[in-house]
């Protein structure tokens, strides 16, 4: 599984477990700009949030980083972010 796949199925569910259905609720729990979330959550691009605004997210998700990522399908995480380089 990817990263940004992971990371959307655990903000969909905290999302859900918070009782908020739509990413105008996660922005306005959040506060995290909308173009941001479309951005993250988007299907078209293979951007990961920074730190900082996914600490934003998980806070405001009534969660922490620890319970955020405690989850077995972080196990195994592909790493396909444009971003990333080689290192010999």
């Amino acid at each position: 599984m990817l990263l940004k796949e992971a990371i959307i199925i655990r903000i969909e569910y905290f999302l859900h477990k918070k009782g908020l259905s739509s990413l105008w609720d996660l922005y306005k729990t959040t506060g995290v700009p909308k173009s941001t979330i479309n951005a993250l959550l988007g299907a078209k691009t293979n951007n990961l949030p920074r730190l900082p605004t996914l600490l934003h997210l998980i806070e405001g998700l009534d969660t922490n980083l620890m319970d955020f990522f405690n989850d077995p399908m972080f196990k195994d995480i592909v790493d396909s972010s444009e971003d990333k380089k080689d290192i010999d």
